[in-house]
């Protein structure tokens, strides 16, 4: 997005009051003129990087909302079909499982998931199309439970897209670009974790017509708020490179899970199709491949309902615990 035009030109000194006067109104002028095209270009150069994040923020948070949506179509909806059909599941109280005694599985864990897989199915139908792309930025920010919670079925893409383009941080980074009709920038203000930076732009020319000297006391004062503006961008842009960081940490950290998940799901399969339904006669090796499924299904889960981003565009503590939890996991 072009940024406004920051600063006008000169107008040329009036009148000739003598030649000392005269050359030093032309000095002024240069110097004014100096100024304000450096002014120009320190904005500019911290707007361009602030863009340059904003993209990549915005195509790492689409990345992991698809992420998320291929992973509850697939792996998730394939272990859930097979693992409510087990039935009399006990893990604590089963021979050979004392290395998971301390597993909890919460039964509403899995009503849950099965919800959002399902959910997931009905905006999966709808991802072709452009309207789509605030649904999948928004799956990427926020939990999946929460992006979801504002739709309906039937109407996901729809509620999904129109739910990112009504919200700030999403309309800032792209998702809610072509409901809102634009970068969701209007009136040149940029809402990024309390970034307000676009009324700060626009005050900066300066009028066309004024005396030399004070073309220059203006040029001044404009190089020292160019100065001002390029800090709040480059704020911006630290900002946007944090959440970007931590969003390839969510979608590494899914699709490592995903990786370790699927084999074990293609087993569990198989323990159903050769044991039966009933868990008490499965073998040990058995229920401790059930259990390992539900354990990385509730860990998936986490990772997939735990929002990224406030509406403010601040990062979560709750994002934060989920990658240090991460970190401090025992390797598999």
């Amino acid at each position: 997005m072009p940024l406004p035009l920051l600063f006008i030109g000169i107008a040329a000194a009036t009148g000739t009051v003598g030649a000392g006067k005269s050359v030093k109104a032309g000095l002024d002028a240069a110097e004014a003129n100096r100024l304000n095209k450096s002014a120009n270009e320190i904005v500019q150069l911290a707007s361009d990087r602030l863009n340059a994040q904003k993209t990549a923020c915005g195509d790492a948070l689409a990345r992991l909302g698809a992420e998320k949506l291929s992973v509850l179509n697939n792996s998730i909806t394939q272990f859930l079909d097979t693992f409510k059909r087990i039935k009399n599941i006990d893990f604590k109280g089963s021979e050979g499982l004392d290395e998971l005694t301390k597993l909890t599985i919460d039964e509403a864990d899995f009503k849950e998931l099965e919800g959002l897989a399902k959910f997931a199915g009905s905006v999966a139908g709808g991802v072709a199309g452009g309207a789509a792309s605030g649904a999948i930025v928004a799956l990427g920010a926020y939990g999946a439970a929460q992006t979801f919670a504002a739709a309906s079925t039937g109407t996901a893409i729809a509620t999904l897209s129109g739910a990112a383009a009504t919200n700030a941080t999403l309309a800032f980074f792209g998702g809610g670009s072509l409901a809102a009709g634009g970068l969701g920038m209007a009136g040149g203000t940029m809402v990024l974790g309390g970034l307000v930076a676009g009324p700060a732009l626009m005050v900066m020319g300066f009028v066309a017509g004024s005396a030399a000297d004070k073309e220059l006391e203006k040029a001044r004062t404009n190089k020292a708020e160019a100065i001002e503006v390029a800090k709040q961008l480059e704020a911006g842009s630290l900002q946007c490179e944090a959440i970007r960081r931590r969003t390839n940490l969510f979608y590494n950290l899914l699709a490592r899970l995903d990786a370790r998940f699927l084999p074990l799901v293609f087993g569990l399969e198989d323990v159903v199709a050769n044991e039966g339904e009933d868990f008490r006669f499965y073998t040990p090796e058995s229920k401790k491949l059930v259990a390992s499924c539900a354990a990385i299904a509730v860990s998936m889960k986490s990772v997939l309902d735990t929002p990224l981003l406030t509406d403010d565009g601040l990062l979560t503590p709750e994002s934060q615990k989920v990658i240090e939890q991460a970190k401090s996991a025992p390797a598999a």
